[in-house]
């Protein structure tokens, strides 16, 4: 069971007592209050000026609030509808938070980064059943987009966008391939790698209109293992230089941007529209280092 959906049951349950609440048992508790302030105002005039409290206003006042007050069930029910409707329409309408859970995305987003994905960039969604119902954008190439691994779709993954819809993607000896044509390479100097305390050869890639770093190794072979059956594999061609696909209609071809170390379309296929979840675009936090957090490409 994904969060998406346990939130949603969360609003429904809150709802239904928020409801509950407005229909039934606030007016319920209301009775019961004026019933009681109006049994001890009773009960004060019959007695003796002696025998009555000292503030019957304040007596009265608290007689109501006891019997106004919701009962713990409720409050924590109906009392964080609004809260937890907020919170549900924001993720599934506007922005979702996400953390990088690995390095195949280094070094652009690095294990521990808190990111914002933008919800609406690629089309309004139904949240749970994730259905487009707006069309807004689509991916471009070069975005850095999460979607449902299609494999497992309970599980996000996040890559960036190499081929669209129609695109000839080849990745041949390290060397990427659009349409018959070379995406050049820059020589960056090295990243040093923090998690596994080592240097990678680091370089620039311009994909679309974004221009981010990779990190390769250009001298080393190219060699794809673990390649499995998935859907539109006929459109692939595997060989010892790498591999070579033409993207079905309505699905993507992405890749990590640490290409060493990233399982991707290369490996499992293609991601389909449908499985599109919205654009990284923000990070809001990384408690490792603060500097980090800001706008990325």
């Amino acid at each position: 069971m994904n969060f998406a959906l346990i939130l949603f049951l969360l609003v429904l349950l809150t709802f239904v007592a928020w409801v509950a609440e407005k229909a039934w048992f606030l007016p319920r508790r209301r009775r019961l209050a004026r019933e009681r302030v109006a049994a001890f105002e009773r009960e004060q005039a019959a007695l003796s000026p002696i025998g009555r409290v000292a503030d019957p206003a304040a007596a009265s006042t608290a007689i109501a609030e006891a019997a106004l007050r919701q009962p713990l069930w409720l409050e924590y029910t109906a009392g964080l509808f609004p809260v937890i409707a907020v919170v549900f329409l924001l993720r599934s309408f506007v922005a979702e938070p996400f953390k990088i859970p690995s390095g195949s995305m280094i070094p652009t987003l690095l294990v521990g980064d808190l990111i914002l994905v933008n919800k609406y960039a690629y089309g309004v969604r139904l949240p749970v059943i994730n259905t487009k119902v707006v069309e807004v954008g689509s991916p471009q190439r070069g975005d850095v987009m999460v979607f449902r691994y299609p494999r497992d779709p309970s599980m996000d993954y996040i890559k960036r966008v190499v081929g669209l819809p129609g695109d000839k993607v080849a990745y041949l000896d390290k060397r990427l391939w659009i349409n018959d044509q070379e995406v050049p390479l820059a020589a960056q100097g090295e990243f040093f790698d923090a998690e596994r305390l080592s240097y990678a050869p680091q370089y620039s890639e311009k994909l679309g209109a974004i221009d981010h770093k990779i990190l390769t190794e250009l001298g080393k072979p190219t060699y794809i293992n673990a390649v499995e059956s998935f859907p539109f594999r006929e459109r692939c061609q595997y060989g010892d230089a790498g591999v070579t696909c033409v993207v079905p209609p309505g699905h993507y071809f992405v890749m990590g941007d640490n290409r060493e170390n990233s399982l991707d379309s290369r490996f499992w296929g293609f991601v389909p529209e449908q499985n599109i979840v919205g654009k990284a675009f923000f990070i809001w936090m990384n408690f490792s280092d603060l500097k980090r957090i800001g706008r990325f490409h």
